[in-house]
Parts: structure tokens; sequence; C-alpha cells
């Protein structure tokens, strides 16, 4: 049986046997592979290489994880969101906090996102999924106003 192994941009090929795999013993949930393995990196299956099975397996080289989207914060405080305006990528997660004394809301003008009520220090997050110019006020004090510029 072969199994295709993506190690850092190769194709690992594998030539398993349904043997029993030693207790522990594997490799991105392949089975401890028996003495000899076909390796195939930048070559056909008919010019791979036999190699024997090394000692211990070296771990699998796993590409980087991408990273996590960014955050930004929007503070409300005396009847203000700060910054007004934001401009941010695809993808990041925008989190209004209310350093206010009284409650307000994060309500879009187009229906996209609408906190509950936030008394003070309570948050609302919203990630942008879609790019656009998104308008936004408080419900209860509807001249607050402000814009998300998501690129």
């Amino acid at each position: 049986m072969r199994r295709g192994v993506f190690v850092g941009g190769t194709i690992l090929m594998v030539a398993t046997s349904f043997g029993k795999a030693a207790s522990g013993d594997s490799v991105l949930g392949v089975p401890a592979l028996p003495a000899a393995v076909a390796v195939a990196v930048g070559a056909s299956t008919a010019t791979a290489q036999a190699v024997a099975r090394p000692a211990a397996m070296p771990a699998a080289v796993m590409p980087a994880a991408a990273p996590p989207a960014a955050v930004m914060e929007v503070k409300i405080d005396n009847f203000k969101f700060g910054p007004e305006a934001l401009t941010i990528p695809l993808g990041t997660t925008v989190t209004w906090t209310n350093r206010d004394d009284i409650p307000h809301t994060v309500v879009s003008t187009e229906g996209v996102f609408k906190s509950k009520v936030l008394d003070t220090d309570e948050k609302f997050t919203y990630t942008f999924a879609k790019a656009g110019t998104f308008d936004y006020f408080c419900s209860i004090h509807p001249k607050m106003t402000g814009k998300v510029v998501v690129q």
C-alpha cells in the first residue's frame, strides 16, 4: 500500500504493509514502517530509492501556521468612538469597549452587526470577513457614529 504525506512542500511516497505498528510509532497517522521504504523526492516512483528505515524517525517538518488575525480596539468614551474611522485588512477582529459611564451600542447601518447594550467596561467583538466600508452608530445616541474600512 502507498501513502502520500505532504512534508514541507514535498510529497513523500511511503510503501507500507499492514504489519502491526510499534506502540506510539507513527508519522502523521502513517503506521510504523517496515524495514524498507520507497522515497520519491523530485523523482518519479520508477526512480525512487529503497532506503532502510532509520532507528528513529525524525519529526515531520510542517509548514508554519498562518499568523493569527489582527485585533483592533475601538474605545467608546465621552460619547465618541475612538478612533472614529478605522482601516483594517480583511479578517481583522475589532473589539469595541465601552469606557463611558452610561450604556452604548454598536450597530451597523446596513445591519451587518449589532451589539447588545454595553454597560461600562463591557465589550463587543466582530470579525470582518468581507471587504467594504461599514458605517456604524450608537442606537441610544444616534449622533455617535464611526466607520470601519476593510481592505
